[in-house]
């Protein structure tokens, strides 16, 4: 079995190489080609902590595999990543263990990867104004996707921390060469043409009446029951879609809406479905919604990429299983 190490995978993990991989997938998924098993979500010895895994298997690309992730928050306090994250390929065709990849980075750049691919299936093409609620790991690989796919020219951030954002925006702005500012969280959302929320938040952060028509909203930050980023109200107005569906509502960002009953799992579109061209993308002046919580799709599909490329320049380790 090969092993990659987390320092190794975030050196070779590329987004520009996964977006393709990820679409494919969800093309695949879209057409019965692909499959998931359903999430497994459980807490630790300690009832701060949680640990899950993601499945599945891509059929065309060869892929079966899970990912397992963490979430052990007093590891700050003993020098390690809150968030751990393993993914194990399989052999399709024996199911011997071919592969185990350090997925810490690999987990934000597949997740931006997807939202590169909703932003330019979603969102308006003159997009030019990005608003960044949350500067976290995951919102720097966002901002970095986005670039590549739509022409921003100015970028509002939001941390509930000042510095924080302010620290953010001076890093997008001397990288990217856009105009960036830290600004409260209602002018960040009111003049953004795409919003992107990227944080642990279990109440609403971003109000109906802030946004404009012709927005584009991705949430990510969405990934466990309860979470929470958007009001209830502005899922209700909007045009809803997600990477998976029933996941939307369980555990993801339209949970809320749905359980209060604004909303029905048959009005959210899969983002395969219009990848596929099954279903419709934006219309010009409403408001679009996508909710990614992530899938072991994503997953599968970065593995691959790092896979060969780790394995092109010899930097795997190979140990017996």
């Amino acid at each position: 079995m090969y092993v990659i190490s987390e320092q190794v995978a975030a050196s070779i993990g590329s987004i520009e190489a996964t977006i393709p991989l990820v679409e494919r997938a969800f093309a695949d998924f879209a057409r019965g080609d692909a499959s998931l098993l359903p999430i497994a979500i459980g807490k630790g010895l300690d009832p701060s902590t949680s640990f899950g895994a993601k499945g599945g298997t891509i059929r065309g690309l060869g892929l079966v595999g899970v990912k397992i992730g963490s979430y052990f928050p007093g590891n700050a306090d003993k020098g390690l990543l809150a968030h751990g994250s393993t993914t194990v390929l399989l052999d399709p065709d024996t199911g011997v263990p071919v592969a185990l990849i350090g997925a810490v980075c690999l987990s934000a750049i597949r997740t931006a990867a997807l939202d590169a691919i909703a932003v330019r299936l979603l969102s308006r093409p003159d997009s030019s104004s990005l608003a960044l609620i949350g500067t976290g790991y995951q919102a720097w690989w966002d901002l970095s996707a986005i670039i590549a796919t739509r022409p921003i020219e100015r970028l509002l951030v939001w941390n509930r921390t000042r510095s924080s954002a302010e620290q953010f925006a001076i890093r997008a702005s001397r990288e990217y060469g856009i105009d960036a500012q830290a600004v409260d969280i209602e002018t960040a959302a009111r003049n953004a043409d795409i919003i992107v929320t990227a944080t642990a938040s279990r109440d609403a952060l971003i109000e109906r009446k802030w946004v404009r028509a012709g927005t584009h909203i991705s949430a990510i930050g969405a990934d466990n029951p309860g979470k929470q980023e958007l009001a209830t109200d502005l899922v209700a107005a909007s045009t809803l879609y997600a990477d998976l569906t029933e996941q939307s509502i369980t555990l993801g960002e339209f949970e809320a809406a749905y359980a209060q009953g604004l909303v029905k799992q048959s009005e959210i579109t899969p983002i395969g479905a219009v990848i596929v061209g099954e279903a419709a993308g934006r219309a010009a002046d409403e408001i679009t919604i996508f909710d990614t919580s992530g899938t072991a799709l994503q997953d599968l599909a970065i593995a691959k990429v790092v896979l060969e490329t780790a394995l092109a320049q010899n930097l795997t380790v190979t140990i017996d299983v």
